[in-house]
């Protein structure tokens, strides 16, 4: 059977993440045989943590904590206070993820979710590698792990593939720090998202899994067997989760930030549905595999 715990982004299922939203998110995400819901504290101030722990708990389910800055909070950028600013909000969403019971804050972020149009400084990659050092001790001292996610060239313009990321977390020098990897992403930045994933190795720590178009998984380009493959290879036993937006769920803010700009899909539960057994078939043939070249 597969270890791996499933789950899916919020946002799969409603716009929002207020009591009532992650509510019926949490009982969709329970029917269709999901373990947890990964839930963004980009914006501290507006998640009920209380509240929400008390839903998930209900529903049997557990948590994962994203985070991304703006370009107004930017811990990578030349603006000094922009990053001080970054710095302070990143610490009450660790604090905020820890009061949801989850145990990591995934996510990019080490840099702001934008289309640049020039490279970053040295000046601004070390402040960001400073200030995530300072980070990282304080989520160690609340019990998380960070893991740093690689986000394609239209959304950011530090970290967009594994090696960068695992060079990043060496400059960070924190051991409670792991690799975040998104097959979206991926598609568009890795020559070979399998290989990616076996030079991580240990480092891996969380998967976003969508197709190249944020479709129904199985039905686009990406080779989903290669990367199960891998995974199994390196021994991966950490959370997956399913991160599909569509503008029928999401609010059109954040559809225009991710430049949805057509419907993939409409119907949450057919989708989370379809992706689970979609995911399980793919982790159990990876393990079958694995057992059948062990014997």
């Amino acid at each position: 059977m597969a270890t791996n715990p499933l789950g899916t982004h919020v946002q799969v299922w409603e716009g929002g993440w207020t009591p009532d939203a992650v509510r019926r998110a949490a009982a969709g995400a329970a029917a269709a045989g999901y373990a947890f819901l990964e839930l963004p504290v980009r914006a501290p101030e507006t998640v009920d943590a209380d509240a929400i722990a008390r839903i998930l708990a209900a529903a049997g389910l557990t948590c994962t904590a994203s985070f991304i800055h703006t370009p107004a909070t930017d811990i990578a950028g030349d603006d000094a206070d922009a990053a001080a600013k970054g710095e302070a909000l990143m610490i009450e969403a660790l604090a905020k993820a820890r009061d949801l019971g989850s145990t990591r804050l995934v996510g990019g972020w080490h840099s702001s979710l934008a289309k640049h149009d020039r490279p970053r400084s040295a000046a601004g990659r070390q402040r960001a590698v400073d200030i995530l050092a300072r980070v990282a001790g304080r989520a160690r001292d609340m019990g998380l792990i960070m893991c740093c996610e690689a986000l394609n060239r239209y959304e950011n313009n530090l970290i967009n593939t594994a090696a960068q990321a695992l060079d990043l977390i060496e400059q960070i020098g924190a051991d409670n720090i792991a690799v975040h990897l998104d097959t979206f992403h991926m598609n568009i930045e890795e020559a070979d998202p399998a290989a990616a994933i076996r030079a991580c190795g240990r480092h891996l720590g969380y998967l976003h899994v969508a197709e190249n178009d944020r479709g129904y998984l199985g039905t686009g380009s990406i080779d989903f067997g290669a990367i199960f493959r891998a995974m199994a290879d390196v021994g991966y036993e950490g959370p997956i989760a399913l991160e599909v937006f569509s503008s029928a769920v999401v609010n059109p803010e954040h559809s225009a930030r991710l430049a949805i700009w057509r419907e993939t899909w409409s119907d949450s539960a057919d989708m989370a549905g379809h992706a689970h057994a979609f995911l399980t078939s793919q982790l159990e043939t990876a393990a079958r595999r694995v057992r059948e070249n062990a014997s």
